[in-house]
């Protein structure tokens, strides 16, 4: 089901992807469908139009998704001071329009609940950042409040992404798809995926590169599919510069967490980076 590695010194990709199947094992069977899913969101009280957010920039040109995010791998804690509502409120009043929660405990110290409170605190549409395999995980986002779903081509073969993608989309989420190279973007619109996500951090090597985005935008305007897809310019945003950067390639949000959340002021530096 699942895609990453090919042999040799397993990266913290798989290392992840290795926990996300002990996890995944430890779940209740369920017959996971689009009706299923459908009703879960209604019972919950329906979803937020997250890339209909996205097209529609309360500041600037460009829309903010703001993680709420306090550790990585590659950086460790980031926000010693966590308070996830708090945060999500911030970044609400500073001009986002949409919250990404990472949902993922052992590598970045996030929680499912933290995407519940979160929830219950804002209005904005928010996306479970996770590494999602398998469909009970879709479920379990629906669960959780949330309004799209991040799928990582890296880590997914083609059936399992087909998969994933038809069920969370039909079900009334967006689903967030994130590319780091060509193939990878190849195989995302075989898929017909319009929200693309490219994030400039390779993730076997954690090295960051902002022309990546670039090189895959212009990708896009050469096979002529630019016009139908909504590109999402993730990781590696420290500045204003950067965001201009960005949206010169085409990009029409960008996702940002470390450089929000290690700022001493998070409502300030949000705006900062929307200006313009």
């Amino acid at each position: 089901m699942s895609g990453s590695g090919t042999g040799g010194t397993a990266t913290i990709l798989d290392q992840i992807v290795e926990r996300k199947r002990v996890e995944i094992a430890r779940l209740p069977e369920e017959k996971i469908s689009v009706p299923f899913l459908k009703e879960l969101a209604d019972s919950r009280g329906g979803i937020r139009d997250f890339e209909g957010a996205l097209r529609r920039p309360l500041m600037g040109r460009v829309s903010l998704i703001a993680e709420v995010k306090k550790a990585s791998p590659s950086a460790g804690v980031i926000c010693p001071d966590f308070d996830p509502v708090r945060i999500a409120r911030r970044y609400e009043a500073a001009g986002a329009s949409c919250l990404s929660v990472l949902t993922d405990e052992q590598f970045f110290q996030g929680s499912l609940e933290y995407l519940r409170a979160i929830r219950s605190a804002v209005s904005l549409p928010l996306l479970r950042k996770d590494f999602l395999i398998d469909p009970r995980q879709v479920a379990e986002a629906i669960r959780a409040g949330a309004d799209a779903i991040l799928l990582i081509v890296a880590i997914l073969d083609d059936a399992c992404l087909r998969e994933l993608h038809r069920l969370a989309t039909g079900a009334g989420l967006a689903a967030l798809v994130e590319v780091h190279d060509e193939a990878e973007l190849q195989r995302a619109l075989g898929i017909g995926a319009t929200l693309i996500g490219v994030n400039n951090r390779d993730l076997k090597t954690f090295k960051v590169d902002l022309a990546t985005t670039e090189r895959l935008s212009a990708r896009l305007v050469q096979s002529g599919r630019m016009r139908q897809t909504f590109l999402v310019g993730e990781s590696g945003v420290h500045s204003r510069a950067d965001v201009a950067r960005l949206e010169a390639a085409g990009v029409g949000a960008i996702l940002v967490g470390e450089s929000l959340v290690k700022s001493p002021d998070m409502e300030a530096k949000a705006r900062e980076l929307l200006a313009g």
